[in-house]
């Protein structure tokens, strides 16, 4: 059994894994509708939302590896850390669960990442500009394509709106942990590598009131509630998605097809 690696606490890297890692975790959420969606183009548009994911986390743990010292690659980092050291927010770790939850989270983390990568375009790591400008057209897509579905399920039929619903309360208390500021953030700030949360709070506020707005969905108040997954301490769900993303790398070190 592969051993797991060791991650520095250096901020830099801790906010970068903070963006790879919700790519990387988001993603794999969306690979499980593959062969299960409700018709065979969304079946499709999921699994290629999840191959874009993919490849934003590739580009931005690469990035990261860089600045350990040994050098990690991008796999190492994907596949050989412990729980506690992944640094997504709860909320793209939460279970895939219906239809209805999948196009709702993908709303707010599309939306969330979109205007993250705008503002990451002008990082003062060249390499991370690159990435995010890239990832900016792909973000953009994927957050029409998710509002477009709240609008058809929150229009729907009674079935379809109740479940957008039930999808919003159970979803939006996770919301908050994207925005929280902490020494990561601020380090980031300081340096120019990039935003901290709290300064897209707004923006993406004002961004999901008019998403939801559409289906006069009113955005619900924000209560005492803040998951930590950013600060590596996960829900329980974290694990079981980690023993299958982990299993081949971990069984077989090194295994090559």
């Amino acid at each position: 059994m592969q051993a797991s690696i060791q991650v520095p606490a250096d901020p830099a890297l801790q906010y970068l894994l903070r963006i790879g890692d919700t790519c990387l975790i988001l993603g794999q959420r969306l690979g499980e509708w593959c062969g299960h969606a409700p018709v065979l183009e969304e079946d499709i548009a999921l699994t290629n939302m999840a191959l874009d994911l993919i490849g934003q986390a590739r580009g931005v743990l690469t990035l990261a590896g860089q600045r350990c010292n040994p050098v990690l690659d991008e796999d190492q980092l994907a596949f050989l850390r412990d729980e506690r050291d992944y640094r997504n927010p709860t909320l793209a770790e939460l279970p895939r669960g219906d239809f209805a939850f999948t196009v709702l989270r993908n709303a707010m983390l599309s939306t969330w990442l979109k205007l993250l990568w705008e503002r990451l375009r002008e990082s003062s790591d060249a390499d991370l500009a690159g990435i995010a400008g890239k990832a900016l057209k792909e973000a953009r897509y994927h957050q029409q394509h998710a509002a477009d579905w709240v609008l058809r399920l929150g229009d729907g039929t009674e079935e379809s709106r109740r479940r957008i619903e039930a999808a919003l309360a159970q979803l939006w208390p996770y919301a908050a942990e994207l925005f929280d500021a902490d020494a990561v953030d601020d380090a980031a700030e300081a340096a120019g590598l990039g935003p901290a949360g709290v300064d897209l709070r707004e923006p993406w506020l004002a961004e999901m009131a008019e998403i939801l707005g559409e289906v006069h969905l009113p955005m619900p108040q924000q209560g005492s509630f803040r998951s930590s997954g950013k600060r590596g301490v996960h829900s329980e769900h974290m694990g079981y998605i980690l023993t299958e993303m982990q299993y081949l790398q971990r069984t077989y070190p090194g295994g090559a097809w």
